[in-house]
């Protein structure tokens, strides 16, 4: 499959971070809001990276269950 055709599923199924790869090769995203302090406190994380569009996707998935977590509300006003 082709770097943007990973890019755009991933940002399809990610709409609330920005997907990029860099000039290195390593896939990132960055969360388009900030995050509240119980947010940072679970372990969220405002941008994060990997060597790979797969470990990028699993990665974007265990920081989506922490932000649907019942004690951190998506619209960061915990």
């Amino acid at each position: 499959m082709s770097f943007d055709r990973h890019l755009a599923e991933i940002a399809r199924e990610f709409p609330k971070w920005t997907i990029w790869r860099s000039d290195a090769g390593r896939w990132w995203a960055t969360r388009h809001h900030p995050l509240s302090s119980a947010q940072r406190d679970l372990g969220c994380a405002m941008t994060i990276d990997a060597d790979d569009p797969e470990k990028l996707r699993e990665q974007l998935n265990k920081q989506q269950e922490l932000s649907d977590g019942p004690e951190s509300p998506m619209d960061g006003s915990a």
